[in-house]
């Protein structure tokens, strides 16, 4: 259980009812972005915020959901809607799940338990991921009705990876997400500039028992990115195709590969019969100039033909943009900084202000496109195109 001293960044202070009541302003995804810059420090602000190099993928993840555009269907019954799907046969109440992302207890206090729990009370899906401030058990014992998976990194210790995937497990989480797009980090320019270092009363708590033995549970700076360090010192880079064929040979669970954007990779990830594909630029931090998800999403549903799920994260900022990954044949889709956002300005309650919105926001679109269910949105042709089609027969 959380201890009264398992405390966050001393500025992250957003979880007091005065700063929740503060949240009656925010009533968009970009409102939540705009207050947590004021809120976080420029430490935690800057990682969760940049992109890699130049950022040009990270403004495109954003900005290329505007060039597909909306054929809504007219006089529709659409008095009454459902927006709720199923991903991997568990039933969620909105196509919205929450993406791994690391080291939550620089935005609040409880972290990751704050945004199991937001996505717990609106049945929606929750992500660990294996750098989080709080535990694989830490979320079983404190959140455990919650449809929640884990994301993996593959350590160069490979007993150590094992072990992950087996704590997973244990714990009932109901999938493992391995990243496969980060042999080496990208290049993050603010990272290195801040020197970026896990504040010094925060740890990795999965790997706070393998700190006794030598393995570290923080992610400290000696002059570049901390994190830039630890991923060179730890992390695998000679991952490949054969080791997803080893992770499934040690678990029952889903394997689910995430970072893939080409049609090629995704027909290779079903060749390994993989139960899930995450079109994902890792939030634009790692190759910068590659395409925005929603971009490369088309050619991946169309290359995998239904032989496994297919979700997407990157750039989703309203419900428009979720129809229109689910129009193009994601299942679901996954946030990651709105969720940190949320985190910032209310904890629990930021976050799940933020998933009510985009639910709402969904809603709100499927009756405007005339469709009342996701089955409908994702079957019925061309409800979104890109406009390069539209102006070619202008």
């Amino acid at each position: 259980m959380l201890s009264e001293n398992d405390t966050g960044s001393s500025l992250s202070t957003a979880s007091t009812k005065e700063n929740r009541d503060g949240l009656s302003n925010c009533i968009c995804v970009d409102d939540f972005e705009a207050l947590a810059t004021t809120k976080l420090d420029r430490n935690s602000c800057g990682y969760y915020n940049s992109g890699a190099t130049s950022q040009q993928t990270l403004l495109e993840n954003c900005t290329a959901f505007k060039s597909w555009r909306f054929r809504p269907m007219v006089l529709r019954d659409v008095s009454s809607v459902d927006p709720s799907t199923e991903i991997l046969g568990r039933k969620i109440s909105f196509p919205v799940c929450i993406a791994p992302t690391a080291m939550n207890k620089m935005a609040s206090r409880k972290g990751e338990i704050d945004s199991a729990n937001a996505a717990c009370s609106l049945n929606s899906g929750f992500t660990l991921s294996s750098w989080a401030t709080s535990s694989i058990e830490d979320i079983a014992e404190n959140v455990p009705s919650v449809l929640r998976w884990f994301q993996l990194y593959v350590y160069k210790d490979r007993v150590l990876t094992k072990e992950l995937v087996k704590r997973a497990e244990n714990c009932n989480f109901k999938a493992i997400v391995v990243t496969v797009d980060t042999p080496v980090l990208g290049r993050r320019y603010q990272d290195v500039r801040n020197k970026f270092s896990l504040p010094e009363n925060l740890v990795l708590k999965n790997f706070e028992q393998q700190n006794k033995l030598g393995f570290s549970d923080g992610v400290r700076s000696s002059g570049d990115s901390g994190l830039a360090e630890y991923v060179a010192s730890l992390i695998d880079p000679s991952l490949n195709w054969d080791d997803i064929e080893w992770l499934k040979s040690m678990t029952t669970l889903p394997i689910i590969v995430k970072g893939i954007l080409t049609a090629e990779m995704a027909a290779e990830a079903v060749n390994h019969q993989v139960d899930g594909i995450l079109v994902s630029n890792h939030g634009a931090r790692q190759l910068d100039g590659v395409l925005p998800t929603i971009n490369a999403l088309p050619e991946i549903v169309k290359a995998v033909r239904g032989r496994c799920e297919v979700y997407l994260d990157g750039g989703i900022r309203n419900g428009g943009d979720i129809a229109k990954a689910i129009a193009l044949g994601a299942k679901a889709v996954f946030i990651g900084r709105p969720v940190l956002w949320g985190l910032a300005c209310g904890g629990e309650f930021g976050v799940k202000k933020v998933l009510e919105i985009l639910r709402d926001e969904f809603i709100l679109t499927m009756k405007l496109l005339g469709v009342t269910s996701v089955r409908e949105l994702q079957s019925t042709p061309n409800l979104v195109v890109h406009e390069t089609n539209i102006l070619s027969k202008l």
